[in-house]
């Protein structure tokens, strides 16, 4: 049986479709991507139908990664679907406790930085929409050392 991962932040397009390329990327590398569904969504369905945002896609093609997800809101049935919905910030953790329809589905949420080894200061992962390149190169730096993280805690399932 799969495991089955989403990713979120606000609108899909930069920290979510990112966090969703470099743990397919890495669970490729270790040879278990098989055994994994990968996704993403946001909270907020503005950009629905989107590529992620340029300049996050140039960021990570810089390491390697190509980012082709189209950007989707998050729905109901994601919390039956998933069996970890792993969220960027504080905004979008409690954004997800509110939509989760039931207390198991919202035992399912939890926060990126959680899997965290490298930047155990960092309490979530900032939106760099409004920042230059460095806050993107931050972001992919967080999302690396997350999704090796989380990849990690599977491995000990």
């Amino acid at each position: 049986m799969k495991t089955r991962i989403l990713f979120v932040c606000l609108g899909n397009i930069c920290r979510s479709p990112a966090a969703e390329g470099i743990f397919r990327s890495m669970a490729e590398t270790r040879g278990i991507a098989d055994r994994l569904d990968i996704d993403s969504a946001g909270t907020y369905g503005g950009h629905a139908g989107d590529l992620p945002d340029p300049r996050m896609r140039a960021a990570a093609a810089q390491r390697g990664y190509r980012l082709t997800h189209r950007a989707r809101q998050v729905r109901e049935e994601d919390f039956e679907r998933f069996d970890r919905i792993v969220a960027m910030d504080d905004a979008n953790y409690e954004r997800l406790h509110r939509l989760a329809p039931s207390r198991d589905a919202a035992r399912k949420i939890c926060r990126m930085t959680e899997f965290c080894h490298h930047h155990p200061d960092r309490t979530y992962v900032p939106d760099p929409y409004y920042e230059g390149r460095e806050g993107f190169e931050t972001v992919l730096d967080l999302l690396e050392d997350g999704c090796a993280g989380l990849l990690d805690t599977l491995s000990d399932d």
